[in-house]
């Protein structure tokens, strides 16, 4: 059925949700689970943490590779403890929708697992959700689960939009 799943992660319940029913998928299907983080660079935030702090991060790629490692790491550790054993995490920097379908194109996934609203809510109100972008652009089928809002996020990976 699926060889290769794929499941970005951002850190927030829709993403956790998406993840929580990747893993049940891998273990149904023992594919091989990806789970891809995709940070953006945006100078205008780098701007607007100068104004806050008096110190901004030499390095603003830097500081949101970090966090997406950390994201991408506390999702790997999630799905092990959901009993997937075949499982592997990345970090890329790009815009999100192109980077996950550009990744699923090149790995050979055989369906995207995404949340319905993560992080890029204002984005999304803007200029389209990343799903909906993601479910234009794929190769692949796309599931697109929607949160509940009542189970928690990722442990391990903090709230950036508070």
């Amino acid at each position: 059925m699926f060889k290769t799943i794929l499941v970005p992660s951002d850190g927030s319940k829709g993403s956790f949700e998406a993840l929580r029913k990747a893993t049940e998928l891998q273990k149904l299907t023992d594919s091989e689970l990806l789970i891809i983080t995709v940070f953006r660079h945006h100078s205008l935030l780098e701007a607007s943490m100068s104004m806050v702090r008096p110190e901004t991060p030499e390095n603003m790629d830097d500081v949101m590779r970090d966090y997406g490692k950390e994201v991408a790491d506390a999702s790997k550790q999630f799905a092990k403890s959901q009993g997937c054993t075949n499982v592997r995490a990345f970090v890329k920097s790009g815009q999100p929708a192109r980077t996950i379908v550009k990744f699923a194109k090149e790995r050979n996934v055989d369906l995207i697992v995404l949340g319905g609203r993560g992080h890029g809510d204002l984005e999304g109100l803007l200029l389209g959700s990343v799903s909906h972008k993601v479910t234009s652009l794929a190769h692949c089928p796309v599931m697109v689960v929607k949160s509940s809002g009542t189970e928690p996020r990722v442990e391990g990976a903090e709230d950036v939009t508070a």
